[in-house]
Order: C-alpha cells, then sequence, then structure tokens
C-alpha cells in the first residue's frame, strides 16, 4: 500500500486520483486544492460547456496542435487518446458529442456534467479531497515527501504535482532541483489601434490568412475583429506557436492580413472582371466577396483611396490594386496583447528533458511525478490543453498506483 499525494484539484489531478484509486484500491490517495473548490478551469472552460478534447484519432496529427510538448506527447498519445478520453466519461454516463469544428463538449452543454463526473469517480474510489491546503513546502526525506501546508504535515510514499501554471508551485519544483522555463503567454488576441477595424466588432471572416511580417509565422482560419483589435481562431493559433517569438518582440510587430486566403493576382483579376460588366455601380454599396461582410469591405475600399461616391468605371489601375492589396496583404500594426482572464494558458514550466514521457515521472527523483500545465507544454485552442492533462493524468495514475 502506497500514500499518493497529488498536489492540484484540476484536470489532470483528478484523472491521476482516480486512475490511481482505482488500479490499486489499497493505496491512499488524497488531492491537496489550496482554493475552496476544485476543477474551477473545467467549470470556466468553453464558455461554461467545457471543451472535454477534439477530434483528432491519429497521434502523429494530434501532437501537431502543441506548439511545446509535440515530440514528448507522441508515446503518451499511444497510451491515452482522444477515443480513450471519450470512452472514459461516455462508460461513466456522460454522453459527448462532436462539432461542426470537431470540438467534443458534454450533450448537456454543461461542465457541471464533466465537474460531477469526476468529482463522483473520485469519491467513489476512494479518494480524499482536502481542500484549502496552500503548499508551503515540499523536501524529500529518506524516500518520501514531505508536503508542509498551512495546517499540516503530509508524508507520502509518491507525489504529483499538478498544479496548473502556478508560479508558486514552479518555486516548488526549482527546490526539488527541477528547472524552469519562465512564462510567456501562449494564447492571446492581438491589439490593433486602426480605422479600419476599429468600430466594426463582432465582424468575421470564415478563412483568413494571418502573418506576422518578417517572420515564418502564419495561421489560416476563421478572424474575427473586437474591440481590441483581432481575434479568433487564426489569430489564437498564431499566438501559440509564436508565443515565445512575439514576447521577445514586447508584442510590438506587423501583422498582414489576407481576407480572402486568396492571390493578390486572383483579386484583382476579378476586381478588373467586376470594372468591366458592372461598370455603373457604386463600389462601395455592395462586398463584391461572399467571405467579406459589407461594413469590413467598406472601410477596405476607402482605405484604397477609393472615393465614397465612384463608381466602378471610375476606377484607375492603381486603385484596383490598392484594393486588391487591402483585401489581401493588409498590414496592421499590433501593439500589445489581451488575455483571457480565466482560461489563462501559458508557455512555459518544468523543463521537459527532466520527464521521463512514459510514466510523467521525473528524472531526477523516483516517485516524484509532473502531469498538466505545470510541465513546459501548451496548446492551441480546441480542447487540446484538456487532452494533455486527462493523458498526463492516466499515465501518471497508473505509474504510482504500482508497488
Amino acid at each position: 500500500m502506497s500514500k499518493i499525494v497529488i498536489i492540484g484539484g484540476g484536470a489532470a489531478g483528478f484523472f491521476a486520483a482516480i486512475t490511481a484509486a482505482e488500479s490499486n484500491p489499497e493505496n491512499e490517495v488524497i488531492i491537496l486544492e489550496k482554493s475552496k473548490k476544485v476543477l474551477h478551469k473545467v467549470k470556466i472552460s468553453g464558455g461554461g460547456r467545457c471543451n472535454v478534447t477534439h477530434a483528432s484519432f491519429i497521434p502523429n496529427e494530434l501532437v501537431e496542435f502543441y506548439p511545446r510538448g509535440k515530440k514528448e506527447l507522441l508515446g503518451p498519445f499511444h497510451q491515452f487518446m482522444t477515443g480513450n478520453t471519450m470512452e472514459w466519461f461516455e462508460n461513466r454516463g456522460v454522453p459527448l458529442k462532436i462539432e461542426e469544428d470537431n470540438r467534443i463538449f458534454p450533450e448537456s452543454n454543461s461542465s457541471q456534467t464533466i465537474i460531477d463526473c469526476l468529482t463522483q469517480s473520485a469519491e467513489n474510489a476512494g479518494v480524499k479531497v482536502w481542500l484549502e491546503q496552500n503548499v508551503q513546502s515540499v523536501v524529500k526525506s529518506n524516500k518520501k515527501f514531505e508536503i508542509k501546508t498551512k495546517t499540516q504535515t503530509i508524508t507520502a510514499d509518491k507525489l504529483l504535482i499538478a498544479a496548473g501554471s502556478n508560479p508558486k508551485i514552479w518555486a516548488l519544483a526549482e527546490t526539488l532541483e527541477h528547472s524552469i522555463i519562465p512564462p510567456v503567454p501562449s494564447l492571446f488576441t492581438f491589439n490593433i489601434n486602426d480605422k479600419r477595424i476599429k468600430e466594426i466588432p463582432g465582424i468575421s471572416v470564415p478563412n483568413a490568412t494571418v502573418k506576422i511580417v518578417n517572420t515564418k509565422l502564419e495561421s489560416s482560419g476563421p478572424l474575427l475583429i473586437t474591440h481590441w483589435g483581432l481575434s479568433g481562431p487564426a489569430v489564437l493559433k498564431l499566438s501559440a506557436f509564436g508565443a515565445i517569438i512575439l514576447a521577445d518582440k514586447n508584442y510590438q510587430y506587423n501583422v498582414e492580413v489576407n481576407w480572402l486566403s486568396s492571390s493578390t493576382e486572383v483579386v484583382l483579376k476579378i476586381l478588373k472582371s467586376i470594372k468591366e460588366n458592372e461598370p455603373k455601380k457604386q463600389v462601395i454599396l455592395r462586398s463584391q466577396f461572399t467571405e467579406i461582410p459589407k461594413r469590413l469591405w467598406e472601410r477596405l475600399v476607402l482605405a484604397s483611396t477609393i472615393q465614397f461616391d465612384s463608381k466602378w468605371a471610375d476606377l484607375s489601375n492603381r486603385e484596383l490594386q490598392q484594393l486588391a492589396e487591402q483585401l489581401t496583404k493588409c498590414i496592421f500594426n499590433a501593439n500589445g496583447k489581451s488575455t483571457f482572464k480565466d482560461e489563462f494558458v501559458t508557455a512555459g514550466g518544468v523543463r521537459l528533458k527532466e520527464i521521463n514521457f512514459k510514466r510523467f515521472e521525473s528524472k531526477l527523483h523516483k516517485n516524484l511525478f509532473f502531469a498538466g500545465e505545470v510541465l513546459n507544454i501548451d496548446a492551441v485552442t480546441g480542447g487540446f490543453n484538456f487532452q494533455n492533462a486527462w493523458t498526463g493524468g492516466f499515465i501518471s495514475g497508473n505509474a504510482m498506483s504500482e508497488d
């Protein structure tokens, strides 16, 4: 029998605790959670619906969504994958659904369903959940771990640190000789103050291509104009893969947007055809591309130095070229970022070279484990960060259950 202590009452912590307790009922499994409630991130994720995972079922394809952790997660995903996650929850009475964008949610559309499943499964397995346990220190002594909170000292045979991207927890890992990659924001919108988009928040384009000028960073997908600038999947994916580069630039850089994901030459040809076929129509009155909403079209037309009352026949070749470039090579100056406050994700954490990913165990200390966002692993939006938590929790839980 082993005494297993898990620091962190989040997704990875609960999954590990349940797995360890169910795999070997003789083990004593304790979760230490610093706050009054567990699974806070699960509660708020996906707008309160909980984006459980993503419908990508091939490990080699799934790892492509992880800017950090891609190589390390390939093996673990062969052990516990998206399909395993779905089966786990559905076997416990939580039916899931795959939406059009491949995100997976509970059919109830409520994160509380996932919380209830995890807490009930933990209770059924005999897991003890101790709330308001703010861990102050962890010391390894005689092959065991002494965990001090503000109210007590607990001795554990095996310890899992799964407390997310918490600077205090990273500091604890450093006291155990682990090194920490300094954290930077991973998912954020681009702050842009530009008259072309300033007064049209809520406008979206279904498939734009976004580039960071003078880098190799590029992403395509839905693009959303917000009060602060640009957001949506295309921007969030770019922010994740460019987290380190953009932090080094102090979040000041130029963004090139191709609203149509089409070449300037093709678009220019279309514009010349419109001029020929509809010469008497006023340019600004109707968007000529179904992907471009009228309000955005108006601003791009005016930004091309085309007069408000100009007709297609009035346009010079230079004006047509400028409009084509506004549609395909629209340059914005980004200055700063806006993060998702509650769903904040960081790049950074425990150095991955120090972890044995067959077990999610420390290479420095036997019976010390790490899982979830405490590691230098992060992903784009869409359920991928949770899949990392489920996989890490399952594998570390099984490893800790062994005698």
